[in-house]
């Protein structure tokens, strides 16, 4: 069976020579919900364009249900693409709106009227069908997009940073809302996204993207708790890089010397002795001891995987402690955990150590 979606090669060099996508390949199987995230200017709305069409390819192809779609006109490709600013035609109804795609389709308007009166139902806009966009709010506005691209049945939902618009509270509703949908209705999502919040609350997989080219493509946890390059471990999550040098490798479990003495990780991939390389500890993983915890207690839980600290700021936000600690040579880290953890435990000044076990770190070589 055919991928639902499936980029092979493909590249995109704009007329002045700069190259926006560098050999990008992905496999997306139907119903999957695949987010785009990176940095501005890293080509993730470049690549959705060229998905749909408003965006020529410079190089290799790009198939949906195994037919080559490179050649199609935008109207002709199997999927839908909802915008930012969602693109809605202010002289026109909710209804008008919505059945829009389809008039353009040509369908009878007996069947017109119908698909847009369950698509209404299925986005609770019903109530508001005769009203016009613009007098509606940026939730109400953000259904209305999403029911004008689902009621022409696509293969493939585009979203171009589609809650982008939205305030806090509004957008993580909706995010709750798109996910059930998507679950519901089986379509095969594509959404572009900065905020990597959303992209791992969504998606199936996350295909991070740096300068045009793909750094990692992993299902959310994976992603934030492996990191396979340097950028991603710096720009996924809260995660502490502690550089150093292969001491011992026995291709899974690796002991590296470091400013602050040997420390472990586990590495994904084979590495090398006396390569230079970086422990990633994401911040989840990192505990907070009292510095009369005692050598052996540590050696027993972490093994040789701690390093002495001075706690410095601490805030407490409902629930949560932060806190700042100090490891020396003026660098210090945030931490964060339960105040069932850590409240009352710390005070500005004192002495403690960090601590990790070896699983929860990764060893990531330069």
């Amino acid at each position: 069976m055919a991928f639902d979606l499936q980029l092979s090669n493909v590249g995109k060099v704009f007329d002045n020579g700069t190259a926006a996508v560098i050999d990008f390949n992905l496999d997306v199987n139907k119903g999957e919900f695949i987010a785009f995230l990176g940095p501005s200017g890293c080509g993730k709305t470049t690549t959705l364009r060229m998905i749909a069409g408003f965006e020529d390819i410079s190089s290799g192809d790009i198939s949906i249900r195994g037919r080559r779609i490179n050649d199609l006109l935008p109207e002709q490709r199997p999927t839908s693409m909802i915008f930012q600013n969602y693109a809605l035609f202010p002289h026109m109804t909710v209804r008008d709106n919505i059945g829009f795609g389809l008039d353009v389709k040509g369908m009878a308007p007996a069947e017109r009227d119908a698909k847009v009166s369950r698509m209404l139902e299925t986005l609770g806009l019903t109530d508001i069908a005769s009203q016009r966009p613009d007098r509606l709010s940026g939730g109400q506005r953000q259904r209305i997009a999403l029911a004008r691209s689902l009621v022409v049945e696509p293969d493939i939902l585009l979203l171009d940073e589609p809650l982008g618009a939205l305030d806090a509270n509004l957008r993580k509703s909706i995010q709750n809302e798109l996910k059930l949908l998507q679950r519901s209705l089986g379509i095969t999502f594509v959404f572009v996204t900065h905020a990597q919040s959303e992209a791992l609350a969504l998606s199936d997989r996350i295909v991070v993207m740096n300068q045009g080219r793909i750094e990692q493509i992993s299902a959310p946890y994976e992603l934030y708790t492996r990191p396979k390059s340097l950028f991603v471990a710096q720009f996924i999550g809260r995660n502490t890089l502690i550089p150093g040098t292969v001491r011992l490798s026995d291709g899974k479990n690796v002991t590296m010397d470091t400013p602050y003495g040997a420390l472990m990780g586990t590495a994904q991939a084979g590495v090398a002795v006396k390569q230079k390389a970086h422990l990633i500890l994401p911040a989840e993983s990192i505990d907070l001891l009292p510095a009369k915890t005692s050598k052996v207690e540590i050696t027993k839980t972490y093994g040789t995987c701690s390093i002495p600290v001075k706690v410095g700021r601490i805030q407490k936000i409902g629930h949560i402690v932060q806190m700042d600690v100090d490891l020396g040579e003026g660098r210090s880290i945030g931490l964060e955990g339960h105040a069932d953890k850590y409240g009352g435990r710390f005070a500005t000044g004192d002495e403690a150590f960090i601590a990790w076990k070896k699983d929860g770190a990764t060893v990531i070589v330069e």
